[in-house]
């Protein structure tokens, strides 16, 4: 038994190799040659997209601002933004990963939308009658949105696999993400619009549960460069400033048209605010002579946008909303102060970005929120047309109470998590084979593994700011 647990132990930990020139470009060639062929096969233009647009507005008396494009793109510009930005420089954080963060991110973030358009029209888009898929302005939003899932557990593994690691879990994480997003929306029939359930409580356990099955114990070796510095802390600001302004338009992009969008966005933009004042208040509480910790700006001011994800939609009241930015920004902020620590210590869990802090609890309590919302709907808050309109009770689901609503987006939140939980570590499992080009442990949080950097001594002058001279480090949490 001892020998094939250590012939189990060399053959998933020999040494490292980061020379990805082969496997690399082979998975970017192939990959992409496979997204040409199936688009060729299965995509084409939706009705308000096509050509034939202009004939169709003759026969259904329609104009060019009844497209649905019109309406639905500056949405999808500031959710573009996110995903490519706000995502991106978020990650810069460590001192020596900055390239990394921003370049991985665009790479998997670009492979990943194809994946998902694809993955996502063969659930919600497919035409049986003709074998087609038909895309447009939505599928489009639809698409980033399932690329948020991966981009999210990358942050639990930031700095510690190969950028061919990363476009697996890409791979799979849009699988999965199409998989449950169809049970929750279709099957259970939930309300979801800023993705609370399906993006972020997902995307946060699916991380989670790779980082704990990649579990490296001897990272310890890489811990000087498992921290920030003044300029890389100062990136990652820009991309907290991105995420917290367009998070309104990520959470009400794919709401309802009208009153629906336009309350989406007021109470996610409240509760944004207020999550940032109880961040600062914990924050401040915590350090002696009450001194702010950039991470917590940085993570935890956002919860109040992740945890509106569901009940945005809802008639959840403006104070509602300042309450839940109230209560999740001290959670938030508790669980980079204590929960992340005790993780790695007594579970073996290391989450580089904090990811459990900002998207899992976030998310989950975001969603178990959003059903208690729904369970209280009534026709007296909402009418019996707006009550209708707002949960979509037509067709099969026209009997449904909000009581039974409730009970279905619960049951919403516990899929969510079962999928990143289990598919995680399914996937953790297929990346410990050594094949990828993962770094050492030693060599972790470095750039230098899969960049061609050019570092020459930097000296102060003018015209450099001094923060840029400095080379002093601190701690992430």
């Amino acid at each position: 038994m001892g020998n094939c647990c250590e012939s189990a132990s060399n053959f998933f930990g020999p040494q490292k190799n980061t020379n990805v020139r082969v496997s690399l470009p082979a998975v970017c060639f192939v990959w992409q040659i496979a997204m040409i062929v199936l688009f060729g096969v299965f995509v084409r233009y939706d009705k308000e997209s096509d050509a034939h647009w202009v004939e169709l507005k003759k026969t259904e008396n329609l104009t060019d601002l009844d497209n649905e494009f019109y309406f639905r793109y500056p949405s999808f510009q500031d959710v573009h933004v996110m995903i490519f930005v706000g995502f991106g420089f978020l990650m810069t954080f460590l001192k020596r990963y900055s390239f990394s963060a921003v370049g991985f991110n665009f790479l998997i973030a670009a492979f990943g939308l194809q994946w998902a358009l694809l993955m996502q029209g063969w659930f919600h888009h497919f035409d049986y009658s003709t074998g087609k898929i038909y895309i447009g302005i939505e599928s489009m939003i639809n698409a980033d949105f399932c690329c948020a899932g991966s981009l999210i557990a990358y942050g639990a593994i930031l700095g510690k696999v190969s950028p061919v690691q990363l476009m697996v879990v890409t791979l799979f994480g849009v699988t999965l993400f199409a998989v449950e997003e169809f049970i929750i929306l279709d099957l259970f029939h939930c309300r979801d619009a800023g993705g609370a359930m399906v993006i972020h409580c997902f995307g946060g356990y699916y991380g989670l549960a790779i980082s704990w099955v990649l579990y490296r114990p001897n990272l310890h070796r890489s811990k000087r460069l498992n921290g920030s510095v003044y300029q890389s802390d100062l990136f990652a600001m820009i991309g907290t400033l991105f995420l917290w302004m367009f998070w309104p338009s990520f959470n009400s992009a794919i709401a309802n048209h009208g009153e629906g969008q336009h309350r989406t966005a007021m109470n996610t933009y409240i509760a944004l605010a207020s999550s940032v004042l109880t961040t600062v208040a914990i924050s401040s509480m915590s350090k002696k002579g009450g001194k702010l910790d950039m991470v917590h700006i940085q993570n935890a001011t956002l919860a109040g946008g992740v945890a509106m994800g569901t009940a945005a939609e809802l008639m959840i009241t403006p104070y509602g909303s300042l309450i839940v930015g109230f209560c999740i920004g001290i959670i938030s902020t508790f669980g980079y102060l204590y929960i992340t620590p005790f993780l790695e210590e007594r579970f073996k869990l290391q989450d580089t970005c904090g990811i459990h802090n900002l998207h899992a609890v976030p998310g989950m309590l975001g969603g178990f929120t959003g059903a208690i919302v729904a369970a209280t709907a009534s026709e007296s808050v909402y009418s019996k047309e707006g009550l209708i309109a707002t949960f979509d009770f037509t067709g099969k689901f026209e009997n449904r109470s909000p009581g039974t609503q409730g009970g279905f987006q619960a049951a919403g939140v516990c899929v969510a998590m079962a999928f990143g939980l289990v598919g995680g570590a399914i996937v953790g499992f297929i990346l410990k084979f050594p094949i990828w080009g993962d770094a050492a442990d030693d060599n972790c949080f470095d750039d230098e593994a899969y960049w061609e950097l050019v570092l020459p001594a930097m000296k102060c002058s003018l015209t450099i700011p001094a923060f840029f001279c400095t080379g002093e480090t601190k701690s992430i949490h």
